[in-house]
């Protein structure tokens, strides 16, 4: 296997060619065809739920596929809406809920609901994202993590809502050596620790952002290796693992403790 690094680095740098891959794979194939002859049927809150090829794609595409069983929690979250700061979706500190019910903001718009990109196209290319995250984490977690973050870095706006996601926290806990013990932690401790390691604004910067995933998969790499090593052919100046190249270990040396 290659090493997460390159594994992540093929992907992001050949985003357009992947996702187009992930679209034309049968499976992924039929249910977008599904998908797109079928949302201009969905009017109401009811169709959305009884069609099950439709609520799954639509839950998919935003990351709770795992929440497809829960559909009184789905439904109580899509007719409380999104206008109301008080409503179910938006009491609910996985966003991902209110992000469903933007898409899917029957409350408000009603039988127009389908009709705007958001719900067709938009969710398509949810789906798709989603569909190649999910392939690449079959291969390797660290690949899909690093996707992952980098498609939800543009939304993060405070240390607040990396503490919130397990994903994201994953990311950045590995990337600054923060230890997962530390989650047991005050949370403003938390955050501010963050804050302190982490400039949000500099990740806006391909070139910092890059060194930034550089720094994430090669100690991911590290402390999960894609490849079966073992220590007596290392040490006796064996051949190279397969994942284990020159620029991985020579990225892992010039990796520094601390702070990014």
């Amino acid at each position: 296997m290659i090493s997460t690094s390159l594994s992540y680095n093929l992907v992001a740098r050949n985003m357009p060619l992947a996702l187009e891959r992930t679209a034309q794979s049968p499976m992924a194939a039929r249910d977008i065809a599904y998908y797109r002859e079928n949302i201009g049927n969905i009017k109401t809150i009811d169709d959305f739920m009884k069609d099950d090829r439709i609520y799954r794609f639509a839950l998919k595409a935003h990351g709770l596929e795992d929440m497809a069983y829960a559909k009184a929690f789905i439904r109580k979250a899509l007719e409380g809406g999104i206008d109301d700061r008080n409503s179910f979706a938006n009491r609910l500190s996985d966003k991902r809920y209110g992000e469903l019910v933007t898409a899917f903001n029957f409350e408000r718009y009603g039988d127009q609901t389908t009709s705007f990109n958001r719900a067709t196209n938009g969710t398509v290319d949810r789906f798709i994202r989603q569909s190649l995250e999910e392939q690449e984490g079959s291969k390797n977690e660290g690949v899909r993590l690093a996707l992952y973050f980098e498609r939800k870095l543009p939304t993060i706006t405070s240390a607040f809502q990396i503490l919130g996601d397990p994903a994201l926290l994953k990311v950045v806990q590995t990337a600054l050596g923060i230890p997962p013990e530390m989650s047991g932690a005050n949370i403003d401790k938390q955050a501010a620790d963050i804050e302190r390691r982490l400039n949000l604004d500099s990740l806006k910067d391909p070139k910092e952002l890059g060194k930034f995933m550089l720094r994430f998969t090669s100690l991911w790499e590290l402390n999960s290796p894609s490849f079966a090593a073992t220590a007596p052919s290392i040490l006796m100046g064996g051949a190279m693992p397969p994942g284990i190249g020159t620029d991985l270990l020579m990225s892992i040396q010039s990796i520094r403790r601390g702070g990014f």
